[in-house]
C-alpha cells in the first residue's frame, strides 16, 4: 500500500483532469477559462487521445443527416482548430450550421441524401494545436505521467484528496479539490471505488501508411491528406462483422488484454504486407495507444440507453446526434457523468455512462468533447457553490454552457415522423 506521506507533493490545484484526450482537454480548458487552476495529466507525449495518438482522426457527423448541425460548443471550436493548420475540408454545402433549403431540395429531387457535417484531419497537427490551446488558456500540463493511485480522504468517505503519478521524476503526489476522470477507461473512477461497467472490444487495428500510388494521387490533386492510406491488422467492424471466429473480445482493462491486442494485431498487419514490393509502400505511423472503443464506464446516476432517442432530459448538458445513423438525436444527461456519494469526482468522454449502442453514441469525438466541456464547467461551479459535483445548480450549468454555444436541447421539430435507419459506419 502507498502511504500519502511517502510521496513528495508537487502541486496543489483547484481541479485535476486525468487523461489528455479531447474530453480531458475540453474539461481542463473550460475550467481554466472560468478562472480555475487546472492540472492536466497525460500518460503519453501528446494530447488528443484516440483522435490523435489513436489515429481515429475523424470528427464524425455533428448534424442530424438532413442538413442541420446539432453539436456546437467546444466540439465546433476543436473541429475548427483541427483544420486551422492541417488538411481536411468540411462539406461546402453547410452555411452557418445548415444546408440551405434550396440545396436540400436539389438533393431530394435527385433521390440523394445530403452530406453530413464531418471531416478528417491531421492527427499530429491537431495534437500540436491542443498543446498550444492549453498553454494559451493557462492549463498546467504534465506529460509522460501515469496515474498510479488515487488517495482518498480518510475522514470523508468518497472524497478524493489527490492522485499519485509515476514519471521520470519518480513517484509524485498532486492534490486538488475537484477531479475529472477523462482517462477513457474509467481508471480513476475504478481505483477510487466508483461503481463502473465494462464491455469488450472487437479485433480492430488501423495504422497509417503511404504508397507510390497514394503519393502520386496527392501530388496530382495538390492535397497532402490523400497521401495517407490505412493499413490494418484486425479488420472487424464496429458491430463485430469480420471478428475472427472463436477470438475472445479484448477487455482493455488489464495488461494481459492490452498486450494480446497489440501483439496479435501488429503481427497480423505485418503478415498482410509481406508479399508487397517493399519499395512500393511504407507504414508511417502505428497507433500509439490501443484503439479500444469501450472498456469501462461509470455506472452513473443515469445510464443512457438507445431507447432514450428523442428524449429530453431536464439535466441535459448537450444535444448530440448519432454518428452512424441519420435522424437519431440524443441528449447527454448530467447524471451520466456523476455518481451520488462521490462528491468531487466526475467523468467525461468514453467513460460516460451508457449501455449498448448508446455507449457508442456517447463515446465518439464530438460528444466526448461536449461531456468534457460540461465536466470542466461543473467542477468550477461546484467549487463556487460549495456543493458536491452531483448537486451543482443544473440551471446555472446549462446557462453557462449555452453561453459557450452548446445546444442543450434538440428542437422537437427535428424529430422525424420516420427515422432513416441507415447505418453508414463512419467510425
Amino acid at each position: 500500500m502507498i502511504l500519502r506521506e511517502e510521496v513528495p507533493e508537487r502541486g496543489q490545484y483547484d481541479i485535476i483532469v486525468a487523461g489528455g484526450g479531447v474530453a480531458g482537454v475540453a474539461s481542463a480548458v473550460s475550467a481554466a477559462r472560468l478562472g480555475r487552476k487546472v492540472l492536466l495529466i497525460e500518460k503519453s507525449m501528446k494530447l488528443g487521445g484516440l483522435a490523435t495518438l489513436g489515429l481515429i482522426n475523424l470528427f464524425v457527423p455533428m448534424c442530424n443527416g438532413r442538413g442541420k448541425q446539432i453539436i456546437f460548443g467546444m466540439a465546433q471550436e476543436f473541429l475548427e482548430l483541427s483544420l486551422r493548420y492541417g488538411y481536411g475540408d468540411l462539406p461546402k454545402e453547410f452555411q452557418n450550421g445548415r444546408i440551405p433549403e434550396k440545396t436540400l431540395a436539389a438533393y431530394r429531387d435527385r433521390g440523394q441524401l445530403p452530406p453530413r457535417y464531418m471531416v478528417r484531419f491531421s492527427p499530429e497537427i491537431f495534437a500540436l494545436t491542443l498543446t498550444e490551446l492549453c498553454q494559451k488558456e493557462g492549463v498546467h500540463l504534465l506529460f509522460d505521467s501515469v496515474l498510479s493511485k488515487p488517495v482518498m480522504d480518510p475522514d470523508r468517505p468518497g472524497i478524493l484528496s489527490g492522485v499519485v503519478v509515476e514519471n521520470k521524476s519518480g513517484r509524485e503526489y498532486y492534490s486538488a479539490q475537484m477531479f475529472v476522470d477523462a482517462t477513457g477507461d474509467g481508471d480513476l473512477l475504478f481505483r477510487a471505488g466508483v461503481p463502473t461497467k465494462a464491455r469488450g472490444n472487437y479485433h480492430i487495428y488501423v495504422g497509417f501508411g503511404i504508397t507510390l500510388d497514394s503519393c502520386k494521387r496527392a501530388a496530382e490533386l495538390g492535397d497532402i491528406g490523400l497521401a495517407t492510406e490505412s493499413f490494418r491488422g484486425g479488420n472487424a467492424s464496429l458491430y463485430g462483422h469480420n471478428q475472427p471466429e472463436g477470438m475472445p473480445l479484448y477487455s482493455g482493462t488489464s495488461s494481459e488484454s492490452v498486450n494480446r491486442y497489440l501483439i496479435t494485431n501488429q503481427l497480423e498487419m505485418l503478415d498482410k504486407i509481406k508479399g508487397d514490393d517493399r519499395k512500393s509502400r511504407d507504414i508511417t505511423t502505428l497507433p500509439g495507444m490501443a484503439q479500444f472503443r469501450t472498456t469501462r464506464c461509470i455506472d452513473g446516476d443515469y445510464v443512457l440507453k438507445e431507447s432514450d432517442t428523442y428524449r429530453h432530459f431536464a439535466d441535459s448538458v448537450g444535444a448530440i446526434c448519432d454518428f452512424d445513423r441519420r435522424d437519431y438525436l440524443f441528449e447527454i444527461p448530467f447524471g451520466a457523468l456523476v455518481k451520488h456519494g462521490y462528491d468531487n469526482l466526475i467523468t467525461a468522454g468514453r467513460s460516460a455512462a451508457g449501455e449498448g449502442y448508446a455507449w457508442d453514441v456517447l463515446r465518439v469525438i464530438p460528444p466526448a468533447i461536449l461531456s468534457g466541456q460540461a465536466a470542466g464547467v461543473a467542477c468550477a461551479h461546484a467549487l463556487d457553490e460549495k456543493r458536491p459535483i452531483w448537486d451543482v445548480d443544473i440551471s446555472r450549468l446549462q446557462a453557462e454552457l449555452e453561453r459557450e454555444k452548446v445546444l442543450i436541447h434538440f428542437a422537437d421539430e427535428d424529430v422525424p415522423a420516420v427515422s432513416l435507419d441507415i447505418h453508414e459506419n463512419n467510425d
